[in-house]
């Protein structure tokens, strides 16, 4: 843990007084706090994840805080990124989050970062502190950030959000799974939207970066079960949340050792299935179309449907011991859902693209499914 002289001695009256909340929790009391106040947290990403992550962890009395981000708060980023302000539109997102940290707790360090991080600095930096918390919305910054701390032995917070849906998960702790080893490879960029393409509820980010901060304090302090090997999911529209537990990929091969050459994916035709699942085939079917495209017509005998984008996030749904036929409106999408699939360690043998789709399916099988 990185040392701050000014707590060695124990607590001021000023701490005692900001923390008192604390200081009446079992699990925390003086000895916690100092922990604390001594403790140093990365946060990748000034926005939706990482605005309510740092101002929790500042106003926890986290000793040193570090902020990377190389954007301008925009006025789009309001409706979610609550740490930055009217007044901020047009400043760095790094500056304008370690002033309002700095306001809300004026106690503590916090320094600012106004780059990107990438494979030039990423070492550098996150090797200065105790652990990282990811508030990034992009897969390439997420295996860098899993890459760089299993180099260093640092545990790292992972989160996630999708229109209403958010994930979270604690990584590299105590030689715990690491990201991939629940997400192998990164996806193809056509299932790897944005939140300026997918949209999120406003209060969603609030909710997983909330719990990202929960997560970094209780693994700092050494309390309580940190989601070591599991995944947390939540549905804000239904407000249901669940735990999916997930294991260390043995032999699993590292970033360089992963490539998109030699995939070759397995096609069946409408027909084709239609044939085999009344010999008794029983594949699991899989829509990755829209839920409004659902809305139009489904294939009879659907399993289960995601829209092709979410599937990164929400691979667990899907299961890897079974046949799977993937299908969407003409077969273009779920192509590329299956190439994503056996990157991340499906059987090439037991995952089909339906070819045509929907429209393959009106031609050859039943005319009275709608094409669209």
């Amino acid at each position: 843990m990185s040392h701050r002289a000014y707590v060695t001695e124990g607590l001021s009256d000023i701490e005692r007084s900001r923390y008192a909340r604390h200081l009446v929790l079992p699990q925390v009391g003086e000895a916690g706090q100092i922990l604390l106040l001594k403790s140093s947290v990365l946060v990748v990403g000034a926005g939706g994840l990482g605005s309510p992550a740092m101002m929790y962890l500042a106003a926890a009395g986290i000793g040193k805080i570090g902020i990377i981000d190389n954007d301008i708060v925009e006025s789009s980023n309001l409706q979610r990124q609550i740490i930055h302000s009217t007044s901020s539109v047009g400043e760095s997102k790094a500056v304008s989050a370690k002033n309002r940290l700095t306001e809300l707790n004026p106690h503590i360090e916090v320094t600012a970062y106004e780059s990107r991080l990438n494979a030039e600095n990423a070492v550098s930096i996150i090797d200065k502190y105790d652990l990282v918390i990811d508030g990034t919305d992009n897969f390439s910054t997420r295996y860098l950030i899993g890459d760089v701390c299993e180099k260093l032995g640092k545990p790292w917070i992972f989160g996630s959000i999708h229109r209403f849906e958010g994930q979270v998960s604690t990584f590299n702790l105590e030689g715990g799974p690491n990201y991939r080893d629940l997400f192998p490879s990164p996806p193809p960029p056509e299932l790897a939207p944005n939140c300026a393409e997918a949209g999120v509820l406003g209060v969603l980010p609030g909710i997983v970066g909330t719990i990202q901060a929960t997560e970094a304090i209780k693994v700092i302090l050494g309390v309580g079960e940190a989601l070591r090997g599991k995944l947390l999911t939540i549905d804000t529209l239904t407000m249901i949340t669940r735990v999916l537990s997930f294991a260390s990929i043995p032999g699993r091969q590292r970033a360089s050792e992963i490539g998109k050459e030699g995939i070759s994916v397995k096609s069946i035709t409408p027909m084709e299935f239609v044939e085999r699942r009344n010999g008794g085939w029983s594949a699991f079917l899989l829509d990755v179309r829209s839920e409004k495209e659902e809305g139009i017509v489904s294939l009879e005998g659907t399993d289960l449907r995601i829209t092709h984008t979410a599937v990164p996030e929400m691979i667990n749904e899907i299961p890897n011991d079974t046949d799977i036929v993937v299908y969407c409106r003409t077969g273009g999408r779920s192509g590329a859902v299956v190439r994503y699939l056996l990157q991340s360690g499906w059987d090439v043998n037991r995952v089909f693209n339906l070819e045509g789709g929907v429209h393959l399916w009106s031609d050859s099988v039943d005319s009275s499914v709608i094409k669209y």
